[in-house]
């Protein structure tokens, strides 16, 4: 009888063992600097929970969607809206997986402990960057979605002549709030998601609303890989409950209503 039990749990175990490990799989997200935070956040939450491994591409905007037309594979993808429109008439992106989910604003980061500059104009923050011993932003080259937008701001404000000796260019939105927290430079502009986290930074405000960027931020499925039941299963934490939550804590407006 024993020896009947015990072959009878080996046949259990054999059948069990196959479908658990089928069942834990690993997810690549294409995740854009902005919304590092929030998605790392409800991630580890999502691995603990589900089995699943998470694997992250960080990347600017532009860069993401270089890695993605150049043939690297990854199941979601999150970036910024106007990358995403193009990624899906492009049919890059699985039909109906796009879920918004936060919208973003660019902000001011100087160092901890600093005076914090006046940025209630855009008069006074002009001459806030002009009195600026230095200025970090992202390399439109690196295709950031901040970056991109501001060098063409100071060509609108008509200082970007007097701005280029002072521009610390850095390739990622963290590695400006590095570049503050470290002192090589005075003010750092990106997206406040990416600034808050570094505890060297203060974020002295957002750009003035007249020349604000509110950029939304949403996630998809990758056509290439076909969205499996796990990426399915992670999009909807991110667009529920636990995403709203982590979004919020990283300084971002959620635009999921949560569930």
């Amino acid at each position: 009888m024993r020896t009947l039990l015990r072959s009878s749990l080996a046949f259990v175990w054999l059948i069990v063992l196959p479908t658990c490990a089928f069942a834990q799989t690993t997810l690549t997200v294409f995740l854009s600097g902005a919304m590092t935070q929030p998605v790392k956040e409800a991630g580890a939450a999502f691995s603990t929970s589900a089995g699943h491994t998470l694997v992250y591409v960080g990347d600017t905007t532009g860069g993401l969607i270089k890695r993605l037309t150049a043939g690297e594979k990854a199941d979601l993808i999150v970036v910024a809206s106007p990358a995403m429109d193009t990624l899906e008439k492009e049919k890059r992106i699985v039909a109906g997986s796009r879920v918004n989910l936060a919208r973003a604003l660019i902000g001011v980061g100087v160092r901890a402990g600093a005076a914090s500059p006046n940025l209630s104009t855009p008069d006074t923050f002009k001459a806030a960057l002009l009195a600026a011993r230095s200025v970090s932003y992202v390399n439109p080259a690196s295709g950031g979605t901040s970056g991109t937008y501001f060098e063409g701001l100071l060509q609108k404000m008509g200082i970007a002549e007097a701005m280029k000796p002072k521009i610390v260019y850095r390739t990622q939105g963290s590695e400006v709030a590095s570049a503050v927290a470290s002192g090589e430079a005075e003010m750092g502009i990106t997206f406040t998601s990416e600034l808050k986290p570094n505890a060297g930074v203060k974020v002295a405000g957002t750009l003035p609303a007249a020349i604000q960027l509110p950029t939304i931020y949403a996630v998809a499925l990758v056509s290439a890989t076909g969205g499996s039941d796990a990426a399915r299963a992670f999009v909807r934490v991110l667009s529920g409950n636990e995403g709203r939550a982590a979004i919020e804590r990283a300084g971002l407006e959620a635009l999921n209503p949560g569930r």
